[in-house]
């Protein structure tokens, strides 16, 4: 028997937005532009689950969708994290970072003590199934310009133009 996902997709500054929800907290955050693609990601993310389009989970939408245009507050959101020790403990480290503020891949694995690792951390920033919530795109590479972002380089950007806006007024 597979367990259900519940979900819903609705629109945001940045697109649409698709959150889905376990039993245990929030499992699956993305940004897409289209609803049917929104959806496929899912099926993706979770093929055993039964995906449930639930308007019920709107408050947790309504919760994420101030963290997005307010990104300086605290993330207090019941997040199902799955992955392996090693990509919770980068995911850990990603929440650590101060909106506003970005890490190099080989900054985040010195960060973490394991400094040869970047493509590890690399690697679980690409799997991060929680956008916003965790952090990953407040990772850019060496030379320090964007690179990575699975929901696109433009959301990226207006992620930490909203971030660094609202550190340098305060």
């Amino acid at each position: 028997m597979s367990a259900s996902i519940r979900f819903v997709i609705a629109p945001c500054t940045l697109g649409l937005i698709l959150v889905a929800v376990s039993g245990q907290g929030i499992c699956s955050i993305a940004f897409g532009d289209d609803t049917e693609g929104l959806t496929a990601h899912l099926l993706g993310q979770f093929p055993s689950a039964q995906p449930v389009d639930d308007n019920d989970i709107t408050p947790l939408l309504g919760q994420l969708l101030t963290l997005i245009e307010a990104p300086y507050l605290p993330c207090t959101l019941p997040l199902d994290i799955q992955g392996t020790a090693f990509q919770r403990h980068v995911w850990q480290a990603l929440r650590e970072i101060p909106p506003g503020t970005t890490f190099s891949y080989s900054q985040l694995a010195r960060y973490i003590g394991a400094p040869n690792a970047v493509r590890a951390v690399a690697g679980a920033c690409a799997a991060n199934k929680l956008a916003v919530a965790i952090p990953c795109h407040r990772v850019i590479n060496t030379k320090g310009t964007l690179s990575g972002y699975r929901w696109g380089l433009e959301r990226k950007a207006e992620l930490l133009r909203r971030e660094s806006q609202h550190v340098n007024t305060g």
